[in-house]
């Protein structure tokens, strides 16, 4: 058996814009009926959604006969956990709140095998190695994982330039809603200082050779992050498209309220 392609990180190497969608549900049901509509990548939320490892996996069995490609957002980067969702099959990890390059390094190395890394050898045990039937696993994981940094703090994107330097980071991705309120905007990613930073990681990323992604689930703002040079951009929210549908369908039953205008960040 083949070791899995991870499409999701060949696309990244595409001048093509990968659109995602974010999965908060936490159930394999749900999933996979958001892997059926067409979105390019799915972000499988571990930090802010009640997910377990699991209930992660359930997930990626969920969704791999489809072309949406998975991404697990895991709640910290403790390289315990880094390993089981590893073990499990998530070949693209997203790990929040990366704030200095040796931070990055450390998310690496528990991607990676000894010598390159401290990964434990889980061999038979794992579905990653589809249970010993990819040869040559050991030495060639690394080929198809992908390691996505967050970068969503004051801090962070002052040692962006050295964080998407780090050799084994692909991609950066952006995070509007920690980083305004972490430099005194609450609620407000189109705030200047915001949007200043926001530029200035964007722009400090694609300069290391490395693919930047965010968070816009507000048409104008992906389109604009678009054009700043983003290339993969979650546009949309399951959790919100369920609840603004549901509650644009009651309204058209209903004395018109006060209409409710779309968060800009979640």
């Amino acid at each position: 058996m083949n070791l899995p392609r991870n499409a999701f990180k060949a696309a990244l190497t595409s001048t093509q814009t990968q659109y995602g969608i974010w999965a908060g549900f936490a159930n394999g049901y749900a999933a996979e009926i958001i892997a059926g509509t067409g979105y390019d990548w799915m972000l499988i939320d571990g930090e802010h959604a009640p997910n377990t490892v699991p209930s992660v996996l359930g997930q990626l069995q969920a969704v791999a006969p489809y072309t949406t490609a998975p991404v697990v957002r895991a709640v910290t980067g403790d390289a315990n956990l880094i390993k089981q969702l590893l073990d499990v099959g998530a070949q693209t990890l997203m790990i929040p709140m990366v704030e200095t390059a040796e931070q990055a390094q450390s998310l690496v190395r528990a991607m990676r095998y000894p010598p390159h890394g401290i990964r434990g050898v889980g061999g038979g045990l794992t579905r990653a190695t589809r249970w010993d039937g990819v040869p040559d696993y050991l030495t060639s994981a690394h080929e198809e994982l992908c390691l996505i940094v967050q970068v969503e703090s004051r801090i962070g994107v002052e040692n962006v330039e050295a964080i998407a330097s780090v050799e084994g980071v692909d991609a950066v991705f952006i995070g509007p809603a920690d980083l305004s309120i972490g430099l005194g905007h609450a609620g407000n990613p189109g705030h200047p200082e915001v949007q200043e930073r926001i530029r200035h990681a964007v722009d400090a990323t694609l300069a290391a050779g490395k693919a930047c992604g965010i968070l816009a689930p507000n048409e104008a703002d992906a389109r604009r992050y678009q054009d700043w040079g983003c290339q993969f951009i979650a546009v949309a929210i399951d959790i919100s498209l369920l609840r603004q549908s549901a509650q644009a369908t009651l309204a058209r039953y209903r004395e018109p309220g006060t209409p409710q205008t779309p968060s800009r960040t979640y």
